[in-house]
């Protein structure tokens, strides 16, 4: 009897153990502290169905891919991008978008980039 609860305690314990290393590594986490720490991370799973995130002097971007036919083959042809919290934006330049796009471009080189509301309206109104 004793043996039983020595070998639940010991399993108990290495699955305490495996959940806190697995939350170490988890992608959300890293998102979140390069969010706080305002650090630039591209998370992305290589599945075309699911979004990428982005994070940038605080500001979470989400991205969505769309797939086509781009020269015989299947690709990322078109990615629309948003950022999470729009009241988040405040203090951000062009510049800061252009190195953005610049960025999703170095993974997606064959991709057209669009901009949600309101980014798309401040690059338009900025290029005048």
């Amino acid at each position: 009897m004793i043996w039983l609860l020595r070998f639940i305690l010991l399993f108990l314990l290495l699955y305490i153990f495996y959940l806190s290393i697995k939350s170490l590594f988890n992608s959300s986490r890293k998102l979140d502290s390069a969010r706080k720490h305002k650090r630039f991370l591209f998370l992305d799973d290589e599945d075309i169905r699911k979004n990428f995130f982005v994070t940038y002097q605080g500001v979470v971007f989400v991205g969505e891919k769309y797939m086509g036919v781009k020269d015989d083959s299947f690709d990322v042809i078109s990615i629309l991008i948003w950022p999470d919290h729009t009241a988040a934006l405040k203090g951000l330049s062009k510049d800061d978008f252009v190195y953005l796009t610049e960025k999703v471009l170095e993974k997606y080189p064959n991709a057209k980039i669009h901009w949600k509301s309101p980014v798309n309206e401040f690059l338009q109104t900025s290029r005048v």
